[in-house]
């Protein structure tokens, strides 16, 4: 982070046994220390600063009323967050969070030059984190901004730590080939279509930085190039920090000593519970129904008999729908999917959309093979079998077809038109499939301008390639020429 915890990495111990000891003081120097790192982290898993000031107000209350738990006081920063981790998993549980205010960034002194070049910054951090999952930006997080080890990470996630390596290990490869990746969109777009196809806009989407990602390791040209190192630590100091309350210090600080609200102390401190044997706190598991939801004890039997025989039916009816249906949801993908008049690539769209990834970790579920029916065939029926008595009628062969196979579509020419977009950030050209059907490619483009894509028209249909401005510093009229595998190319041009 923007600052660093400073003392409080090596006077955890002395901090912690005057917290047992009842210190006030300690307790107070605890916020000091802390309070500031713990917001911004409660901040980033909530999006709220008012559920982010109850976190933390609810961290320092626990933390006073358990700290005799804990028996390595040495790590009682990691242990600070755990118990904020725990608080935010049951505060963004809760039905009645509050939503919608998020903090001010903390400020800080820097010129227009500095902050421009901050933003830029922030949008390729963006981009590359975007490639990874909740738990690896998580993770990432703690153990850059926030300095926090594997052992630390062990307690807040908890997680044994042999998975906790691999976790913080996966999660700093798949980091370092995101930004790699992104370094890649950033400054060398020009040299590969697809690429120019995929980061049209920034910061980049989930989706679209996990298909930047596949894309840059299985093409030659993207895969060979070289970026330059960037450390994860100044990858991630730009990333803004939520700015801490200037009055929540005196209301956690009442709320934590204050005489009259020690009730209230111990049931927040019971949200906490229970701990690990090392004092730590187990993750948030949500709630179980209350009893009082359930029905009446007498009236279960006939309830659950009820519930069975209605999950009966619907089991039976999903069997026989799954039969029907001859497969599951992947096989019918293709027929339920929309189609574009043409076959062709839908205007406005560089590239056809990428396919959602999915956690790694889920199980993918085999195709079920068929298996052989184990009840025996019906025997034939009466009317079946009076009908088989019955002497053949004869009849004549039907004629054979008159008329001939259909011929295969033949390929066309592409025929591509130009557009000016004037002011606007945007044109689109024209492609038609002439004289049979046309497979087309953007090959690339020169000038100030980007675009990609590619499809398949059938005859006499046309589609559209989005085609916008490169950035850059612009001035006057400018004019650029988006080129196509066919050897066509089209003229664009837009004003400043």
């Amino acid at each position: 982070m923007a600052g660093e915890p400073g003392a409080a990495q090596n006077d955890d111990l002395r901090l912690a046994d005057s917290l047992r000891a009842g210190d006030v003081i300690a307790l107070t120097e605890v916020y000091d220390t802390y309070a500031p790192f713990l917001y911004d982290y409660c901040h980033g898993l909530l999006r709220d600063r008012v559920e982010a000031s109850g976190a933390l107000r609810n961290v320092v209350i626990s933390a006073r009323e358990h700290v005799d738990r804990l028996t390595e006081p040495a790590r009682l920063r990691g242990w600070l967050y755990a118990i904020a981790r725990k608080e935010c998993m049951r505060r963004r549980d809760s039905p009645n969070r509050h939503t919608g205010q998020e903090a001010p960034e903390a400020e800080d002194e820097l010129t227009q030059e500095q902050l421009a070049r901050r933003e830029e910054r922030r949008l390729l951090a963006h981009s590359a984190l975007a490639a990874l999952n909740g738990r690896q930006r998580e993770a990432i997080d703690l153990s850059v901004r926030h300095e926090l080890d594997e052992v630390d990470l062990s307690g807040i996630f908890g997680m044994p730590l042999e998975e906790t390596l691999a976790l913080a290990q996966k999660a700093r490869e798949d980091l370092a080939a995101a930004l790699h990746a992104s370094l890649i969109a950033q400054n060398h777009w020009k040299d590969c279509p697809s690429v120019a196809a995929l980061t049209e806009s920034w910061p980049l989407s989930p989706q679209t930085s996990t298909a930047l990602v596949r894309h840059v390791e299985n093409c030659p040209v993207c895969g060979a190039r070289e970026t330059p190192p960037l450390p994860p630590d100044r990858l991630l100091s730009v990333l803004p920090i939520a700015a801490i309350p200037a009055d929540l210090r005196l209301d956690v600080l009442t709320a934590a000593t204050a005489e009259d609200r020690a009730g209230n102390r111990r049931a927040i401190a019971a949200w906490t519970e229970p701990f690990d044997e090392y004092g730590w706190p187990l993750p948030y598991q949500p709630t179980a129904p209350r009893a009082r939801d359930r029905a009446p004890g007498r009236r279960r039997g006939p309830l659950l008999a009820a519930v069975a025989v209605g999950v009966g039916v619907l089991v039976l009816l999903a069997g026989g729908m799954a039969w029907l249906g001859g497969g599951d949801d992947r096989s019918n993908a293709a027929a339920t999917s929309p189609v574009t008049p043409g076959g062709s690539t839908p205007p406005g769209s560089s590239a056809p959309p990428e396919p959602i990834p999915t956690d790694p970790s889920s199980p993918t579920s085999p195709t079920a093979s068929p298996t052989e029916s184990k009840s025996p065939s019906k025997s034939p029926s009466p009317t079946a079998s009076k009908s088989a008595s019955k002497p053949p009628t004869t009849s004549r062969p039907p004629a054979p077809p008159t008329t001939s196979a259909p011929r295969p579509p033949k390929p066309g020419t592409l025929s591509v038109s130009g557009c000016d977009m004037g002011r606007n950030d945007s044109c689109t050209v024209t492609v038609t499939a002439v004289g049979g059907y046309v497979n087309w490619q953007v090959t690339g483009t020169s000038g100030p301008v980007r675009a990609g894509g590619s499809g398949h028209l059938d005859a006499g249909r046309s589609g559209g390639v989005q085609v916008s401005r490169a950035s850059g510093f612009c001035w006057g009229s400018q004019t650029g020429t988006v080129s196509f595998s066919s050897g066509a190319s089209a003229r664009v041009t837009y004003r400043c």
